[in-house]
């Protein structure tokens, strides 16, 4: 018999012998959803994904045969805030009004405070909300004189305007979640301090800047309480005594732990220093492994682990800032198999790893092939939690629900996935085929956007994955019908606002001219 909120007190008053909360008991907790997401670490720096990986990952690789791999899954984007954009909203970046590149430490909120975003979801669904570690979605700065900041943040006088004595307005905090621990941009951005709540936590103090091959950041004021080298692990010490203390309540409890590292700058302790034989990245890795082992000990450690679903990933391939050319020369392959990293619409900007812890509801040591984009948490948790969608809400998200009973036989899981690159160019992926409208990588990979390497290449790019991981066969101009196809289907989901079922919604409102998007007719 199916019980509704209205017949259970009819219930409870007319049998008093029960109690209501006696009742209430009964009925299954929702549970605990821990996403960590790290930054730039590629599909092969983990070895459950790349066997022959030179860095020795044994705690994710834990994590791993304790859930499910998700060999074929993507970020929205090759480049950090559009995928943090896209991870939030369950909806493309490029719907928004940022068409290319990434945000800097003092760009102003990206996601209006009125957009439906997955802790928002999961706030209204009865959760604790938390964030802790990079935001790089912009927050609006208080200033000392005028209303906004012109600057753009990528220079070391380009915050002198911000007082840092004010409250800090759109931040994590309007957008869902009750606690937020962070900081602005990436851990090279300045400026470098925390931000609790709204309001930053130590008045910067001094001006620090580093020069190291891969330790560099860029000049910028710097807290007291903020020590480069210790960020990352700061946030993972929130966060395992955030589970602790959350594990003590009946409330279902979300954290989104947004990892600056192992992106620049790559600052291994000294401990960890040269533990890889690889390169410093490999060292930091490593760290940041042990790190995730803390924090799964952590959960099983408070007795919530059946009931508590972690997802890791990343949000882009790997970056050449990492040293990848050394880490290749050692016989290391950040990318795996794929072609490109971090920045490209090839495979290594945007294929990551991905795994789903969940023992109540996932089994362990499982694996699916299907394609995945990180868009898709947003209709995952909505559907655990019994939230239905509204139309103008997880636009290009689809839940992995289903995927996650190893079981079950899911023919199609999502008709395509729309990948995009650092320049704003676009890929599509449907089944085995994908169709990259570009001459080149659109990022940092050869050949570069805009550069002799591409004259003379076609307009377009199109690879079968099945038979070409690497995608070194341009099969273009013997599928002319496939080619057409796939730009059909880009076509419609840019027009119709969305790429799920439902009414067709408006992309964000842009001035200028939106040139990656000249294809659609």
């Amino acid at each position: 018999m199916k019980y509704t909120i209205q017949s259970l007190a009819i219930f409870c008053l007319l049998f008093s012998s029960f109690s209501c909360s006696e009742v209430a008991k009964e009925q299954p907790k929702q549970p605990n959803i821990i996403v960590i997401l790290a930054d730039d670490l590629g599909y092969g720096d983990i070895k459950a994904f790349n066997p022959e990986s030179k860095i020795k990952t044994p705690h994710i690789d834990q994590l791993a045969s304790e859930g499910m791999r998700f060999t074929d899954a993507h970020t929205p984007s090759a480049v950090c805030t559009p995928t943090r954009y896209g991870f939030m909203t369950g909806r493309y970046n490029w719907r928004s009004t940022l068409k290319s590149g990434v945000l800097t430490g003092n760009s102003t909120a990206l996601i209006p405070d009125n957009r439906t975003t997955i802790a928002s979801m999961l706030k209204r669904q009865g959760y604790h909300t938390a964030f802790i570690g990079k935001w790089h979605l912009g927050w609006n700065w208080a200033t000392v004189d005028g209303d906004s900041l012109t600057a753009d943040g990528w220079g070391p006088n380009d915050f002198e305007n911000i007082d840092f004595a004010k409250p800090v307005k759109h931040t994590p905090n309007d957008l869902g979640f009750d606690y937020a621990y962070g900081h602005a941009g990436s851990l090279d951005m300045a400026p470098y301090v925390y931000v609790e709540n709204g309001k930053v936590t130590a008045i910067p103090d001094t001006v620090t800047v580093n020069t190291g091959k891969y330790s560099w950041w860029r000049e910028g004021p710097t807290s007291p309480d903020f020590n480069h080298e210790k960020v990352t692990p700061n946030f993972f010490e929130r966060s395992i005594a955030y589970i602790q203390e959350q594990a003590k309540e009946e409330k279902p409890f979300f954290l989104y732990l947004a990892l600056p590292s192992p992106h620049t700058p790559i600052l291994p302790p000294a401990e960890w220093q040269g533990k890889s034989g690889v390169a410093p990245f490999g060292d930091f890795m490593m760290m940041i492994d042990d790190y995730v082992g803390q924090l799964n000990a952590a959960i099983k450690n408070a007795g919530i682990e059946e009931n508590t679903l972690i997802i890791f990933t990343s949000d882009n391939g790997g970056s050449p800032a990492a040293g990848l050319d050394v880490m290749q020369a050692a016989g290391h392959f950040s990318s795996y198999i794929y072609r490109g990293h971090k920045a490209d619409a090839y495979e290594g900007g945007h294929r990551v790893p991905f795994i789903a812890k969940w023992p109540a509801k996932i089994q362990a040591g499982t694996t699916r092939d299907h394609t995945i984009c990180l868009t898709d948490v947003m209709a995952t948790s909505a559907e655990i939690t019994g939230y239905e969608l509204k139309d103008n809400e997880g636009e290009d998200s689809f839940s992995l629900l289903g995927l996650f009973d190893a079981d079950k036989q899911v023919e199609q899981f999502r008709e395509a996935t729309v990948h995009h690159s650092i320049n704003g160019s676009f890929a599509i992926r449907q089944g085995d085929w994908k169709l990259i409208m570009a001459k080149g990588s659109g990022g940092w990979s050869a050949p570069k956007p805009n550069t002799p390497a591409e004259e003379g290449l076609p307009d377009v790019q199109l690879y079968n994955l099945a038979s070409d991981p690497g995608e070194t066969n341009n099969l273009q101009a013997e599928n002319p019908e496939k080619v057409a196809s796939l730009k059909a289907l880009l076509s419609k989901y840019i027009k119709e606002g969305r790429s799920t079922p439902g009414a067709p919604q408006q992309n964000d409102k842009f001035e200028g001219e939106w040139k990656q998007i000249g294809f659609v007719e």
